[in-house]
């Protein structure tokens, strides 16, 4: 039986990689897009992305706190951030985007930015889930080692919330409601080694649990 699940898993997981793929390398031509341009390109792209959802945002009501950056400044910074890839075309900064409503400012905050955290959580899965695809598409990595290694970081996302670090707050903005409460937008950055070395921990530990050796692998698929 247990032979029988692992084959149906090696199956799943190649038939999903063979889907995936294109979505991974169309991921990754873009990256590679992004990559390419001239710092002066970049950053009229960011400048242009960046008016376009200041004026949205502004129409939508958001204000920012007295004393922080302009919304538009908070936004470039964002941007920038999130155009920032290693030469393995990884994320330098896993961003993630929370909202959350409370009575008052600082209760609508607190909430926004615990969702936030879980929501970077799923990010790091989404990012290392398309390193292991790649991995078993440049056949560094078999389908049946990556079922187990996917199946376990796909398993693990309150584990990976709880081990989060300090995070960096790129943007914090607000609006008033019609009954008078607060909404709280937060997104939030967190480094991309730090969230690699986080899902290597915790998932090593997982596989471990299931009494699976899988450790060099999990670091062939990390870069460790």
């Amino acid at each position: 039986m247990k032979k029988f699940l692992m084959v149906a898993m090696a199956v799943i997981v190649a038939s999903v990689s063979c889907f995936s793929e294109t979505s991974t390398t169309k991921i990754r031509q873009e990256r590679n897009e992004i990559k390419r341009l001239a710092k002066k390109e970049l950053a009229a792209r960011v400048d242009r992305t960046t008016r376009k959802e200041v004026k949205r945002l502004q129409k939508e009501g958001w204000l920012v706190a007295p004393g922080a950056l302009p919304l538009e400044k908070q936004l470039e910074r964002s941007y920038l951030m999130e155009f920032e890839y290693n030469a393995d075309l990884y994320p330098k900064y896993i961003m993630a985007n929370a909202q959350s409503i409370a009575e008052n400012y600082d209760a609508a905050k607190v909430a926004a930015t615990s969702l936030a955290i879980t929501n970077l959580a799923g990010q790091i899965q989404t990012e290392v889930t398309a390193l292991i695809e790649n991995t078993v598409a440049n056949k560094q990595l078999s389908a049946e080692d990556a079922a187990s290694i996917s199946e376990t970081v796909m398993s693990s996302k309150n584990l990976i919330s709880q081990s989060i670090g300090r995070t960096i707050v790129v943007v914090e903005c607000y609006r008033i409601l019609s009954n008078k409460n607060r909404e709280v937008m937060v997104r939030l950055a967190y480094d991309g080694e730090a969230a690699k070395e986080i899902t290597k921990r915790v998932v090593r530990a997982e596989l471990e649990k299931k009494g699976q050796e899988l450790h060099n692998q999990l670091d062939e698929v990390l870069g460790f």
